[in-house]
Protein backbone atom coordinates (compact mmCIF):
# COMPACT_ATOMS: atom_id res chain seq x y z
CA UNK A 1 0.00 0.00 0.00
CA UNK A 2 1.82 3.35 -1.39
CA UNK A 3 0.60 7.03 0.94
CA UNK A 4 2.67 9.34 -1.32
CA UNK A 5 1.37 10.50 -4.79
CA UNK A 6 4.21 9.21 -6.44
CA UNK A 7 6.25 6.00 -7.11
CA UNK A 8 9.64 4.75 -7.62
CA UNK A 9 10.22 1.73 -9.32
CA UNK A 10 13.64 -0.13 -8.55
CA UNK A 11 15.59 -3.30 -9.67
CA UNK A 12 17.33 -4.97 -6.40
CA UNK A 13 20.21 -6.58 -8.91
CA UNK A 14 20.69 -3.24 -10.41
CA UNK A 15 24.64 -2.33 -9.72
CA UNK A 16 23.05 1.73 -8.70
CA UNK A 17 20.07 1.24 -6.00
CA UNK A 18 20.36 5.46 -5.56
CA UNK A 19 18.96 5.88 -9.14
CA UNK A 20 15.32 4.48 -9.60
CA UNK A 21 14.75 2.77 -13.38
CA UNK A 22 11.47 5.30 -13.31
CA UNK A 23 10.14 8.02 -11.04
CA UNK A 24 6.05 8.82 -11.78
CA UNK A 25 4.28 11.71 -10.11
CA UNK A 26 0.58 11.66 -9.94
CA UNK A 27 -1.74 14.38 -9.13
CA UNK A 28 -4.71 14.58 -7.92
CA UNK A 29 -4.94 10.74 -6.86
CA UNK A 30 -2.35 8.36 -5.26
CA UNK A 31 -1.03 4.77 -5.93
CA UNK A 32 -2.89 2.12 -3.44
CA UNK A 33 -1.67 -0.77 -4.59
CA UNK A 34 0.46 -2.81 -7.59
CA UNK A 35 1.38 -5.97 -9.25
CA UNK A 36 4.02 -7.66 -11.92
CA UNK A 37 3.08 -10.10 -14.60
CA UNK A 38 5.73 -12.39 -13.68
CA UNK A 39 4.51 -14.38 -16.29
CA UNK A 40 5.24 -11.91 -19.39
CA UNK A 41 8.78 -10.73 -17.72
CA UNK A 42 11.61 -10.30 -19.40
CA UNK A 43 14.88 -8.35 -18.85
CA UNK A 44 13.70 -5.66 -21.55
CA UNK A 45 9.92 -5.68 -20.00
CA UNK A 46 7.48 -5.81 -17.63
CA UNK A 47 3.69 -5.41 -17.23
CA UNK A 48 2.83 -3.75 -13.99
CA UNK A 49 -0.57 -2.65 -13.31
CA UNK A 50 -1.51 0.00 -10.41
CA UNK A 51 -4.34 0.79 -8.69
CA UNK A 52 -5.12 4.23 -7.69
CA UNK A 53 -7.10 5.99 -4.56
CA UNK A 54 -9.88 7.41 -7.20
CA UNK A 55 -10.64 4.34 -8.72
CA UNK A 56 -8.53 4.08 -11.97
CA UNK A 57 -6.32 1.09 -12.53
CA UNK A 58 -3.29 1.69 -15.05
CA UNK A 59 -1.06 -0.51 -16.83
CA UNK A 60 2.69 0.54 -17.57
CA UNK A 61 5.79 -0.40 -18.37
CA UNK A 62 8.47 0.95 -16.05
CA UNK A 63 11.64 -0.54 -17.90
CA UNK A 64 10.55 0.86 -21.28
CA UNK A 65 8.97 3.81 -19.40
CA UNK A 66 5.93 3.08 -21.16
CA UNK A 67 2.59 3.90 -20.51
CA UNK A 68 -0.13 1.71 -22.45
CA UNK A 69 -3.67 2.13 -21.30
CA UNK A 70 -5.65 3.44 -18.26
CA UNK A 71 -8.81 1.25 -17.45
CA UNK A 72 -11.98 3.19 -15.66
CA UNK A 73 -10.58 6.33 -16.49
CA UNK A 74 -13.78 8.48 -16.49
CA UNK A 75 -14.43 6.10 -13.09
CA UNK A 76 -17.69 4.75 -14.72
CA UNK A 77 -17.24 1.41 -13.46
CA UNK A 78 -16.26 2.05 -9.74
CA UNK A 79 -15.75 5.44 -8.27
CA UNK A 80 -14.07 4.38 -4.93
CA UNK A 81 -10.59 3.57 -3.75
CA UNK A 82 -8.45 0.66 -5.30
CA UNK A 83 -7.71 -1.92 -2.55
CA UNK A 84 -6.02 -4.73 -4.61
CA UNK A 85 -5.02 -5.72 -8.06
CA UNK A 86 -3.66 -8.60 -9.03
CA UNK A 87 -3.20 -10.55 -12.12
CA UNK A 88 -4.98 -13.55 -12.69
CA UNK A 89 -2.55 -16.87 -12.52
CA UNK A 90 -1.39 -18.30 -15.79
CA UNK A 91 -2.87 -15.36 -18.02
CA UNK A 92 -1.36 -12.44 -20.15
CA UNK A 93 -3.91 -10.35 -20.30
CA UNK A 94 -6.93 -10.88 -17.54
CA UNK A 95 -6.61 -8.94 -13.92
CA UNK A 96 -8.81 -9.25 -10.93
CA UNK A 97 -9.39 -5.42 -9.31
CA UNK A 98 -11.10 -4.80 -6.16
CA UNK A 99 -12.24 -1.70 -4.15
CA UNK A 100 -13.25 0.00 -1.16
CA UNK A 101 -17.21 -0.16 -2.43
CA UNK A 102 -16.86 -4.50 -1.88
CA UNK A 103 -16.81 -4.96 -5.27
CA UNK A 104 -14.40 -7.09 -7.88
CA UNK A 105 -14.01 -6.85 -11.65
CA UNK A 106 -12.38 -8.79 -13.59
CA UNK A 107 -10.77 -7.03 -16.82
CA UNK A 108 -8.96 -7.98 -20.02
CA UNK A 109 -6.12 -5.63 -20.70
CA UNK A 110 -6.98 -6.09 -24.56
CA UNK A 111 -10.56 -4.71 -24.46
CA UNK A 112 -12.17 -1.24 -23.68
CA UNK A 113 -14.04 0.31 -20.78
CA UNK A 114 -16.53 1.95 -22.65
CA UNK A 115 -18.34 5.72 -22.95
CA UNK A 116 -20.68 4.71 -20.36
CA UNK A 117 -21.56 3.71 -17.50
CA UNK A 118 -22.13 -0.82 -17.55
CA UNK A 119 -25.16 -2.42 -17.33
CA UNK A 120 -24.89 -6.24 -15.33
CA UNK A 121 -26.96 -9.19 -15.26
CA UNK A 122 -26.87 -11.47 -12.32
CA UNK A 123 -24.73 -14.22 -12.99
CA UNK A 124 -24.85 -16.11 -9.54
CA UNK A 125 -25.91 -15.43 -5.99
CA UNK A 126 -24.62 -16.89 -3.19
CA UNK A 127 -24.64 -16.08 0.61
CA UNK A 128 -23.15 -12.18 0.96
CA UNK A 129 -21.70 -12.50 -2.93
CA UNK A 130 -22.89 -11.84 -6.23
CA UNK A 131 -21.73 -11.83 -9.66
CA UNK A 132 -22.42 -10.87 -12.68
CA UNK A 133 -21.82 -10.03 -15.99
CA UNK A 134 -21.44 -7.16 -18.06
CA UNK A 135 -24.40 -6.66 -20.51
CA UNK A 136 -22.42 -5.46 -23.90
CA UNK A 137 -23.39 -5.45 -28.04
CA UNK A 138 -19.71 -6.06 -27.99
CA UNK A 139 -17.16 -7.34 -25.12
CA UNK A 140 -15.80 -4.51 -23.13
CA UNK A 141 -14.55 -4.15 -18.93
CA UNK A 142 -15.12 -5.13 -16.89
CA UNK A 143 -16.21 -8.73 -17.53
CA UNK A 144 -17.42 -9.61 -14.36
CA UNK A 145 -18.33 -7.58 -11.24
CA UNK A 146 -18.12 -9.62 -7.81
CA UNK A 147 -20.18 -7.91 -4.75
CA UNK A 148 -18.56 -9.91 -1.79
CA UNK A 149 -19.47 -8.96 2.13
CA UNK A 150 -20.00 -5.63 3.38
CA UNK A 151 -17.77 -2.91 3.60
CA UNK A 152 -14.56 -2.27 1.94
CA UNK A 153 -12.70 -5.48 0.22
CA UNK A 154 -9.39 -4.86 1.74
CA UNK A 155 -7.43 -7.56 0.28
CA UNK A 156 -7.96 -10.86 -1.88
CA UNK A 157 -5.49 -13.49 -2.90
CA UNK A 158 -5.08 -16.69 -5.73
CA UNK A 159 -4.20 -20.07 -4.28
CA UNK A 160 -0.67 -21.12 -6.03
CA UNK A 161 -2.77 -23.19 -8.56
CA UNK A 162 -4.66 -20.42 -9.47
CA UNK A 163 -7.77 -21.93 -8.55
CA UNK A 164 -8.98 -20.53 -5.76
CA UNK A 165 -9.31 -16.77 -4.12
CA UNK A 166 -9.32 -16.00 -0.62
CA UNK A 167 -11.06 -12.44 -0.07
CA UNK A 168 -10.77 -10.49 3.20
CA UNK A 169 -13.56 -7.62 3.42
CA UNK A 170 -14.19 -4.83 6.78
CA UNK A 171 -17.23 -6.91 8.12
CA UNK A 172 -14.16 -9.40 9.39
CA UNK A 173 -14.99 -12.47 6.90
CA UNK A 174 -13.00 -14.49 5.07
CA UNK A 175 -14.47 -16.17 2.16
CA UNK A 176 -12.69 -18.34 0.27
CA UNK A 177 -14.12 -18.95 -3.80
CA UNK A 178 -14.00 -21.29 -6.58
CA UNK A 179 -12.62 -18.77 -8.92
CA UNK A 180 -13.48 -20.92 -11.90
CA UNK A 181 -17.09 -21.96 -11.30
CA UNK A 182 -17.97 -19.20 -8.62
CA UNK A 183 -18.31 -21.51 -5.54
CA UNK A 184 -18.64 -20.66 -2.24
CA UNK A 185 -16.16 -23.47 -0.38
CA UNK A 186 -15.64 -21.54 3.32
CA UNK A 187 -15.69 -18.61 5.49
CA UNK A 188 -14.43 -17.48 8.79
CA UNK A 189 -14.94 -14.16 10.71
CA UNK A 190 -12.05 -12.24 12.69
CA UNK A 191 -12.15 -12.37 16.31
CA UNK A 192 -12.66 -8.71 16.26
CA UNK A 193 -12.99 -5.71 13.43
CA UNK A 194 -12.14 -6.01 10.22
CA UNK A 195 -9.30 -8.33 8.42
CA UNK A 196 -7.03 -6.05 6.08
CA UNK A 197 -4.75 -8.90 4.36
CA UNK A 198 -4.66 -12.66 3.72
CA UNK A 199 -1.73 -15.13 2.05
CA UNK A 200 -1.63 -18.74 1.44
CA UNK A 201 0.54 -21.56 2.34
CA UNK A 202 2.74 -22.58 -0.54
CA UNK A 203 0.64 -25.86 -0.79
CA UNK A 204 -2.25 -24.16 -0.47
CA UNK A 205 -3.41 -25.97 2.51
CA UNK A 206 -3.64 -22.95 4.94
CA UNK A 207 -4.96 -19.62 4.94
CA UNK A 208 -3.89 -16.65 7.39
CA UNK A 209 -4.97 -13.47 7.94
CA UNK A 210 -4.13 -10.76 9.64
CA UNK A 211 -6.98 -7.55 10.58
CA UNK A 212 -7.80 -5.47 13.40
CA UNK A 213 -7.87 -7.43 15.99
CA UNK A 214 -4.36 -7.71 16.27
CA UNK A 215 -4.12 -10.82 16.08
CA UNK A 216 -2.86 -13.27 12.69
CA UNK A 217 -5.20 -16.43 12.05
CA UNK A 218 -4.75 -19.58 10.28
CA UNK A 219 -7.22 -21.05 9.23
CA UNK A 220 -7.48 -24.83 7.11
CA UNK A 221 -8.89 -24.87 3.75
CA UNK A 222 -9.23 -28.70 3.71
CA UNK A 223 -11.39 -28.73 7.27
CA UNK A 224 -12.98 -25.06 7.08
CA UNK A 225 -11.70 -24.28 10.43
CA UNK A 226 -9.57 -22.11 12.42
CA UNK A 227 -6.42 -24.02 13.86
CA UNK A 228 -4.55 -21.38 15.66
CA UNK A 229 -4.04 -17.48 16.44
CA UNK A 230 -0.97 -15.67 16.82
CA UNK A 231 -0.62 -12.81 19.11
CA UNK A 232 2.38 -10.67 19.28
CA UNK A 233 1.17 -7.52 17.52
CA UNK A 234 0.10 -4.41 19.41
CA UNK A 235 -1.99 -2.74 16.54
CA UNK A 236 -3.46 -3.34 13.06
CA UNK A 237 -1.72 -6.12 11.42
CA UNK A 238 -1.49 -5.25 7.92
CA UNK A 239 0.66 -7.90 5.52
CA UNK A 240 1.05 -11.69 6.09
CA UNK A 241 3.47 -13.63 3.80
CA UNK A 242 4.48 -17.46 4.02
CA UNK A 243 8.54 -17.82 3.57
CA UNK A 244 8.41 -20.61 1.18
CA UNK A 245 12.54 -20.88 1.57
CA UNK A 246 12.04 -22.22 4.65
CA UNK A 247 9.15 -23.72 4.35
CA UNK A 248 10.18 -27.82 5.84
CA UNK A 249 9.53 -31.19 4.66
CA UNK A 250 10.74 -34.42 5.53
CA UNK A 251 9.49 -37.90 4.49
CA UNK A 252 10.91 -40.65 6.93
CA UNK A 253 10.49 -44.20 7.37
CA UNK A 254 7.55 -44.57 10.15
CA UNK A 255 9.79 -47.47 11.69
CA UNK A 256 13.00 -45.99 12.01
CA UNK A 257 14.63 -42.65 11.69
CA UNK A 258 18.35 -42.39 11.44
CA UNK A 259 20.84 -39.12 10.93
CA UNK A 260 22.36 -36.90 13.36
CA UNK A 261 20.80 -33.49 14.44
CA UNK A 262 23.00 -32.10 11.82
CA UNK A 263 21.89 -33.79 9.08
CA UNK A 264 18.57 -32.51 9.89
CA UNK A 265 19.66 -29.03 9.43
CA UNK A 266 20.59 -29.59 6.37
CA UNK A 267 17.21 -30.10 5.31
CA UNK A 268 16.99 -26.26 6.23
CA UNK A 269 19.53 -24.83 4.15
CA UNK A 270 18.24 -21.54 1.68
CA UNK A 271 18.27 -21.90 -2.11
CA UNK A 272 15.96 -21.00 -4.87
CA UNK A 273 15.79 -24.84 -5.49
CA UNK A 274 14.41 -25.62 -2.61
CA UNK A 275 11.67 -23.07 -2.91
CA UNK A 276 10.44 -24.16 -5.67
CA UNK A 277 10.16 -27.76 -4.69
CA UNK A 278 8.35 -26.93 -1.51
CA UNK A 279 5.11 -26.90 -3.32
CA UNK A 280 5.42 -29.84 -5.06
CA UNK A 281 6.56 -31.64 -2.44
CA UNK A 282 4.03 -30.87 0.27
CA UNK A 283 1.26 -31.68 -2.86
CA UNK A 284 2.14 -35.42 -2.16
CA UNK A 285 0.85 -35.10 0.93
CA UNK A 286 -2.28 -36.29 0.83
CA UNK A 287 -5.39 -38.66 2.73
CA UNK A 288 -3.51 -41.80 0.57
CA UNK A 289 -0.06 -41.36 2.22
CA UNK A 290 0.71 -42.95 4.87
CA UNK A 291 4.24 -42.44 5.29
CA UNK A 292 5.14 -39.64 7.92
CA UNK A 293 6.03 -36.44 6.96
CA UNK A 294 7.43 -33.67 8.99
CA UNK A 295 5.90 -30.00 8.38
CA UNK A 296 7.11 -26.75 9.29
CA UNK A 297 5.60 -23.46 7.68
CA UNK A 298 7.37 -20.53 8.18
CA UNK A 299 5.46 -17.07 7.84
CA UNK A 300 5.65 -13.24 8.92
CA UNK A 301 3.87 -9.97 9.65
CA UNK A 302 4.26 -6.39 9.73
CA UNK A 303 1.65 -4.54 11.38
CA UNK A 304 0.97 -0.48 12.26
CA UNK A 305 2.50 -0.85 15.58
CA UNK A 306 5.94 -0.87 13.21
CA UNK A 307 6.51 -4.75 14.16
CA UNK A 308 7.63 -7.52 12.64
CA UNK A 309 6.68 -10.65 13.42
CA UNK A 310 7.91 -14.39 12.35
CA UNK A 311 5.81 -17.32 12.92
CA UNK A 312 5.95 -21.17 12.85
CA UNK A 313 3.32 -23.74 12.27
CA UNK A 314 4.64 -26.56 13.11
CA UNK A 315 2.95 -30.40 13.04
CA UNK A 316 1.76 -30.07 16.49
CA UNK A 317 -0.40 -27.62 15.85
CA UNK A 318 -1.05 -29.15 12.30
CA UNK A 319 -1.80 -32.43 12.95
CA UNK A 320 -2.35 -32.72 17.02
CA UNK A 321 -3.49 -36.27 17.57
CA UNK A 322 -0.65 -37.95 16.20
CA UNK A 323 1.91 -38.94 18.63
CA UNK A 324 5.41 -37.13 17.97
CA UNK A 325 8.03 -39.35 16.65
CA UNK A 326 10.88 -37.54 17.83
CA UNK A 327 11.66 -33.78 19.86
CA UNK A 328 12.37 -30.45 18.42
CA UNK A 329 12.58 -27.09 18.71
CA UNK A 330 12.23 -24.20 16.15
CA UNK A 331 15.04 -22.46 13.66
CA UNK A 332 14.47 -18.96 14.55
CA UNK A 333 15.41 -16.89 11.67
CA UNK A 334 16.78 -13.85 12.81
CA UNK A 335 18.25 -15.01 16.09
CA UNK A 336 19.77 -18.44 16.78
CA UNK A 337 17.82 -21.91 16.28
CA UNK A 338 17.40 -25.58 16.47
CA UNK A 339 14.78 -27.58 13.99
CA UNK A 340 11.55 -28.10 14.43
CA UNK A 341 9.03 -30.81 16.07
CA UNK A 342 7.76 -33.49 14.10
CA UNK A 343 4.70 -35.98 13.85
CA UNK A 344 3.70 -39.34 12.17
CA UNK A 345 1.20 -40.39 11.10
CA UNK A 346 -2.11 -38.53 9.26
CA UNK A 347 -4.54 -35.78 10.50
CA UNK A 348 -7.47 -37.39 12.65
CA UNK A 349 -10.41 -35.24 12.94
CA UNK A 350 -11.91 -34.68 16.84
CA UNK A 351 -15.50 -35.41 16.79
CA UNK A 352 -17.56 -31.97 16.46
CA UNK A 353 -19.56 -32.72 19.69
CA UNK A 354 -16.11 -32.48 21.91
CA UNK A 355 -15.11 -29.48 23.94
CA UNK A 356 -11.46 -28.56 23.80
CA UNK A 357 -9.51 -27.75 27.41
CA UNK A 358 -8.13 -24.30 27.89
CA UNK A 359 -4.76 -23.69 25.80
CA UNK A 360 -1.87 -21.86 27.64
CA UNK A 361 0.25 -19.50 26.00
CA UNK A 362 2.57 -21.16 23.68
CA UNK A 363 4.86 -21.27 20.71
CA UNK A 364 3.13 -24.97 19.90
CA UNK A 365 0.95 -26.88 22.02
CA UNK A 366 -0.73 -30.08 21.11
CA UNK A 367 -4.52 -29.48 21.64
CA UNK A 368 -8.14 -30.88 20.58
CA UNK A 369 -9.47 -29.57 17.55
CA UNK A 370 -12.64 -27.22 17.05
CA UNK A 371 -15.73 -28.26 16.36
CA UNK A 372 -15.67 -29.55 12.43
CA UNK A 373 -19.20 -29.85 11.44
CA UNK A 374 -20.03 -28.62 8.36
CA UNK A 375 -16.39 -29.17 6.96
CA UNK A 376 -15.40 -29.79 3.57
CA UNK A 377 -13.28 -33.32 3.07
CA UNK A 378 -11.92 -32.42 -0.58
CA UNK A 379 -10.94 -29.59 -2.90
CA UNK A 380 -13.44 -28.79 -5.38
CA UNK A 381 -12.47 -29.14 -8.95
CA UNK A 382 -11.50 -26.39 -11.54
CA UNK A 383 -13.93 -26.86 -13.97
CA UNK A 384 -14.38 -23.57 -15.11
CA UNK A 385 -18.29 -22.02 -15.15
CA UNK A 386 -19.87 -21.94 -18.96
CA UNK A 387 -20.81 -18.35 -17.75
CA UNK A 388 -17.65 -17.43 -16.64
CA UNK A 389 -15.86 -19.27 -19.34
CA UNK A 390 -17.77 -16.96 -21.93
CA UNK A 391 -16.44 -14.37 -21.10
CA UNK A 392 -12.90 -14.71 -19.30
CA UNK A 393 -12.05 -17.13 -22.17
CA UNK A 394 -9.25 -19.08 -20.35
CA UNK A 395 -9.18 -22.24 -18.26
CA UNK A 396 -7.05 -20.88 -15.35
CA UNK A 397 -4.43 -23.60 -14.45
CA UNK A 398 -12.90 -10.67 22.59
CA UNK A 399 -8.93 -11.05 22.33
CA UNK A 400 -9.53 -12.47 25.94
CA UNK A 401 -12.24 -9.34 26.67
CA UNK A 402 -8.96 -6.52 26.60
CA UNK A 403 -11.04 -3.43 24.92
CA UNK A 404 -10.31 -1.98 21.78
CA UNK A 405 -7.06 0.40 22.01
CA UNK A 406 -7.79 3.81 21.61
CA UNK A 407 -4.88 4.47 19.23
CA UNK A 408 -6.52 2.33 16.85
CA UNK A 409 -7.72 5.19 14.21
CA UNK A 410 -9.91 4.62 11.66
CA UNK A 411 -8.43 5.88 8.83
CA UNK A 412 -5.22 3.67 9.64
CA UNK A 413 -7.58 0.83 7.82
CA UNK A 414 -6.14 -0.13 4.12
CA UNK A 415 -9.81 1.15 2.72
CA UNK A 416 -12.58 0.94 5.26
CA UNK A 417 -14.65 3.07 3.45
CA UNK A 418 -18.24 1.66 2.91
CA UNK A 419 -19.66 2.90 -0.81
CA UNK A 420 -23.35 3.73 -0.93
CA UNK A 421 -24.20 2.12 -4.27
CA UNK A 422 -27.60 2.78 -6.74
CA UNK A 423 -27.01 -0.35 -8.30
CA UNK A 424 -30.37 -1.95 -8.51
CA UNK A 425 -28.54 -5.42 -9.95
CA UNK A 426 -26.63 -5.44 -7.03
CA UNK A 427 -28.85 -8.24 -5.75
CA UNK A 428 -26.65 -9.94 -2.94
CA UNK A 429 -28.02 -10.68 0.50
CA UNK A 430 -26.21 -8.53 3.04
CA UNK A 431 -27.74 -10.30 6.55
CA UNK A 432 -25.63 -8.26 9.24
CA UNK A 433 -23.88 -10.76 11.38
CA UNK A 434 -23.91 -10.25 15.54
CA UNK A 435 -20.87 -10.83 16.42
CA UNK A 436 -22.34 -12.42 19.65
CA UNK A 437 -23.66 -15.30 17.75
CA UNK A 438 -20.72 -15.95 15.71
CA UNK A 439 -18.38 -16.41 18.87
CA UNK A 440 -17.41 -20.04 20.02
CA UNK A 441 -18.93 -21.71 16.47
CA UNK A 442 -16.76 -22.55 13.82
CA UNK A 443 -16.66 -19.20 12.37
CA UNK A 444 -15.36 -17.75 15.32
CA UNK A 445 -13.68 -19.78 17.68
CA UNK A 446 -12.94 -18.21 21.17
CA UNK A 447 -9.59 -18.02 22.31
CA UNK A 448 -9.66 -20.87 24.86
CA UNK A 449 -10.35 -23.15 22.01
CA UNK A 450 -7.34 -22.99 19.78
CA UNK A 451 -3.66 -22.64 20.44
CA UNK A 452 -2.05 -19.17 20.96
CA UNK A 453 0.72 -18.95 18.76
CA UNK A 454 3.57 -16.28 19.92
CA UNK A 455 6.26 -15.12 17.27
CA UNK A 456 9.83 -17.00 16.97
CA UNK A 457 10.75 -13.03 17.10
CA UNK A 458 8.82 -9.75 17.28
CA UNK A 459 10.71 -6.64 16.53
CA UNK A 460 10.27 -3.22 16.06
CA UNK A 461 12.24 -2.16 12.90
CA UNK A 462 10.56 0.83 11.98
CA UNK A 463 9.39 4.94 12.42
CA UNK A 464 6.01 4.30 10.95
CA UNK A 465 3.27 1.83 10.12
CA UNK A 466 4.57 -1.31 7.68
CA UNK A 467 2.99 -1.79 4.62
CA UNK A 468 5.07 -4.51 2.86
CA UNK A 469 6.43 -7.54 3.30
CA UNK A 470 8.50 -10.22 0.98
CA UNK A 471 10.44 -13.11 1.42
CA UNK A 472 13.17 -13.23 -1.07
CA UNK A 473 15.61 -15.91 -1.47
CA UNK A 474 18.47 -14.13 -0.32
CA UNK A 475 16.75 -11.83 2.34
CA UNK A 476 13.65 -9.88 3.73
CA UNK A 477 11.87 -6.91 2.58
CA UNK A 478 9.92 -4.55 4.19
CA UNK A 479 8.57 -1.34 3.20
CA UNK A 480 6.45 1.61 5.60
CA UNK A 481 4.44 4.23 4.62
CA UNK A 482 7.59 6.97 5.21
CA UNK A 483 8.99 5.55 2.01
CA UNK A 484 11.66 3.69 3.32
CA UNK A 485 12.38 -0.11 1.59
CA UNK A 486 14.86 -2.35 4.36
CA UNK A 487 16.58 -5.64 3.43
CA UNK A 488 17.34 -8.20 6.14
CA UNK A 489 19.26 -10.67 5.94
CA UNK A 490 18.92 -14.81 7.04
CA UNK A 491 20.60 -16.62 9.26
CA UNK A 492 24.16 -17.07 8.27
CA UNK A 493 23.94 -14.59 5.07
CA UNK A 494 25.36 -11.44 4.66
CA UNK A 495 23.08 -9.32 1.80
CA UNK A 496 25.19 -6.53 0.38
CA UNK A 497 24.43 -4.70 -2.80
CA UNK A 498 26.78 -1.97 -4.39
CA UNK A 499 25.78 1.19 -3.88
Amino acid sequence: MCCLPYVFFFLLQAADLSKPIDKRIYKGTQPTCHDFNHLTATAESVSLLVGFSAGQVQLIDPIKKETSKLFNEERLIDKSRVTCVKWVPGSESLFLVAHSSGNMYLYNVEHTCGTTAPHYQLLKQGESFAVHTCKSKSTRNPLLKWTVGEGALNEFAFSPDGKLLACVSQDGFLRVFNFDSVELHGTMKSYFGGLLCVCWSPDGKYIVTGGEDDLVTVWSFLDCRVIARGHGHKSWVSVVAFDPYTTSVEESDPMEFSGSDEDFQDLLHFGRDRANSTQSRLSKRNSTDSRPVSVTYRFGSVGQDTQLCLWDLTEDILFPHQPLSRARTHTNVMNATSPPAGSNGNRVTTPGNSVPPPLPRSNSLPHSAVSSAGSKSSVMDGAIASGVSKFATLSLHDRKERHHEKDHKRNHSMGHISSKSSDKLNLVTKAKTDPAKTLGTSLCPRMEDVPLLEPLICKKIAHERLAVLVFLEDCIVTACQEGFICTWARPGKVVSFNP
